[in-house]
This record gives structure tokens, sequence and C-alpha cells, in this order.
């Protein structure tokens, strides 16, 4: 069953469209990854090249002699993953998209410098942006109220 999803950058600068056929979504844990996300992974989904328009053509970074990464060159947002050497698919980072609640992972990539301690985190406090006084008064005072 083909799945149309949207998605694009924190500032909407950037948008694009996607087809999918599934839910599937992995971890990639390499250290590229991480530098380019800032995060302890990347949460990616994986889709054809062909599958995704874009509504302007993102900004491309070449990560490595053999991978570039589109991101938004106004606010930054990190959007996915291509090698140079196209095998057809790209990666499609998972909070990107507007719906991120539709994926699963499935897999885990880049285990070499996989930080076991970041993967399991259900017994930790938790604490939501509205709540938090320090972030929800700040929110208040811009006039706003605190985003999803």
């Amino acid at each position: 069953m083909t799945r149309t999803m949207t998605g694009g950058c924190q500032c909407g600068h950037i948008r694009y469209t996607a087809r999918l056929e599934s839910d599937d979504a992995y971890l990639c844990h390499c250290r590229m990854c991480q530098k380019a996300t800032g995060g302890f992974a990347a949460a990616f989904v994986q889709v054809p090249t062909t599958a995704v328009a874009w509504n302007r053509e993102p900004d491309w970074y070449e990560s490595s002699p053999i991978a570039r990464r589109p991101f938004c060159s106004r606010c930054g947002s990190p959007l996915g993953f291509d090698f140079k050497e196209s095998s057809g698919e790209m990666d499609l980072t998972v909070g990107s998209f507007d719906e991120p609640e539709y994926f699963h992972p499935v897999a885990h990539a880049g285990c070499e410098s996989l930080h076991e301690s970041w993967l399991d985190t259900k017994d930790l406090p938790r604490h939501y942006t509205a709540t938090t006084e320090s972030v929800a008064s700040r929110w208040k005072a811009a006039g706003l109220e605190v985003p999803e």
C-alpha cells in the first residue's frame, strides 16, 4: 500500500512530498550521522529517489567522498542522506516528516559507534515542554503558545 507523506525543514522554506511503501525506519549510529545531526544517531526512512518531490531543491552538503546530505541553509535542518553515486534510493530524516509517529524502527546501522546507554531510556523521568516552566514561560512572554 502506497502512502503519500509530507515533510520539510523547521522554518518551512524546504518542503517535500514522498511516496512510501512501508512504515519502516532505521537508526544510523555512525560518527558521520552523529556529527551531521548532532544526535546520538540519525533516524532515517529509505525511499526511492524518484518517490521524493521537493517544493524547492534543498542545499546539499558533501559530507564525505561517497555521500551528500540535503539540508535547509536558512534554518540548518538536516533532511536526509544520499550516496553521490545514486543507488536509486535515498534517506529522509524521520523528524523532518510532518507525521513522524507513522514510522517504526526496524534496524540499527553504523553500530560500530552505537551508544548503548541511549537506546533504553524508558525509565528516565519525562518532562513535557508545556509544563517545563523555564521553557513555557518564554513562549508565553513571546505571546505564543508552546508548540507541540
